[in-house]
């Protein structure tokens, strides 16, 4: 199938023809993208949107809305305990002792060194 679609308000019939093609209305009401590989579309309001499909006929889209659950107790992340930095520590120590030989020369980079200060901080603060 085609990726077409009809906005109501414009009356345009868009077609994307590749995954990064994205077209949009001449009123800016809705947009496609995608191509024949993903048929992703968006509107400001999907009452306004139609597919087209290779015949040149109109199919009404059904928007099914989700409803995020309402949660009145959030729950706080927990930090981790003194023993499990260590232990994460150790893991760290493990995986680079399991690295091949050749990349024990090779240099590291910031984040693999401001990871390993912020775990030792963590650790020495408690």
């Amino acid at each position: 199938m085609k990726n077409r679609a009809k906005c109501k308000l414009c009356k345009d019939i868009l077609e994307s023809f590749h995954r990064y093609d994205y077209v949009t209305c001449s009123c800016g009401e809705i947009s496609i993208d995608g191509g024949k590989d993903l048929l992703h579309c968006s509107a400001k309001n999907f009452e306004n949107f139609l597919r087209v499909d290779d015949e040149g006929n109109e199919i009404i889209v059904k928007v099914k809305s989700v409803e995020e659950p309402k949660n009145e107790d959030p729950i706080e992340p927990s930090k981790p305990t003194r023993q499990e930095k260590i232990d994460m520590l150790e893991a760290m120590i493990k995986n680079i002792e399991n690295l091949p030989q050749n990349a024990m020369h090779l240099p590291i980079n910031h984040y693999d060194l401001y990871s390993f200060m912020v775990l030792i901080a963590s650790i020495v603060k408690e």
